[in-house]
């Protein structure tokens, strides 16, 4: 069952709701980014054209380090991108556990269009397919491929399997584009305030964004790669679909999710490595 869909939907209330929410925290994304600290972008061109100009029916996933839980909606507050517009803006997984734990924050946040995800329920679970059905819809979804927060000066954490399948399983293959930044663990760090978060963001701190040029996948070579690899070795099984919608028995998807992580993580860290030295 799907936690509040309904409160997601475009036409709920006339979209007014969902309007006012993203008017609200777009204007707080700005601040924080624009207003009370400093954010630099580079290539930020690249990002707002793909948001506002990509092919139609062509979904768009972006994919980020998770350095703060501010990190979304502030990555997006910096000057010249549409943080205000409902209909542009992102979709995005989020943790069930944090966002979606009462009614008043499970309607807030899916006014936000936030999909909730359960930590630890697998990449089979509802609401990924409600994750690819905005993907079959050509919208653009954000994912935090670490699965968690890490704010440790070190590179990237290894990359969960979720957004590899969700790459793999969309009806119309996605653009993939990576964004690494570094700061936002300085503007809501997580245990400075009598070992906990700050009650409001701190100020006066420098943000630095890097967007990357979308990423290449050969998927027909990969499939072949994964059904190859597969064959000399032993997994634990999980219940997968025994075939999945790619055609992959599950040996062969946890190889070809698992090359397409890698290959993730490497941009990433080369991302990462760029911003650090910059």
């Amino acid at each position: 069952m799907r936690k509040m869909e309904w409160a997601g939907r475009s036409n709920h209330i006339g979209g007014i709701p969902r309007g006012m929410v993203f008017v609200a925290v777009g204007a707080f994304a700005k601040a924080v980014a624009s207003l009370f600290n400093s954010t630099s972008v580079q290539n930020a061109d690249t990002l707002i054209h793909l948001v506002r100009s990509r092919p139609p029916g062509v979904p768009l996933i972006t994919v980020s380090n998770h350095m703060s839980t501010l990190d979304d909606p502030v990555m997006w507050g910096f000057k010249g991108f549409p943080s205000m517009d409902a209909k542009l803006a992102r979709w995005v997984l989020a943790a069930e556990d944090i966002c979606f734990k009462n009614a008043l924050l499970s309607y807030f946040f899916r006014l936000g269009k936030c999909i909730p995800i359960t930590r630890g329920a697998g990449i089979y679970q509802e609401h990924m397919n409600e994750a690819l059905e905005r993907l079959r819809d050509g919208a653009w979804l954000h994912t935090f491929p670490e699965g968690k927060v890490s704010q440790e000066d070190s590179p990237v954490r290894r990359l969960k399997w979720g957004t590899a399948s969700l790459i793999v399983r969309a009806p119309i293959t996605p653009i993939v584009l990576p964004i690494v930044h570094h700061g936002l663990e300085e503007v809501m760090p997580e245990n400075i305030f009598f070992g906990r978060r700050p009650p409001f963001p701190l100020w006066n701190k420098n943000i630095k964004i890097v967007v990357g040029e979308p990423i290449e996948f050969d998927l027909p070579k990969l499939r072949q790669e994964a059904i190859s690899t597969s064959r000399n070795i032993s997994f634990p099984r999980a219940g997968w679909p025994s075939t999945s919608p790619c055609g992959l028995d599950e040996a062969a998807q946890r190889c070809l999710f698992t090359a397409m992580s890698e290959q993730i993580w490497a941009v990433m860290e080369k991302l990462r490595s760029s911003l650090k030295h910059s």
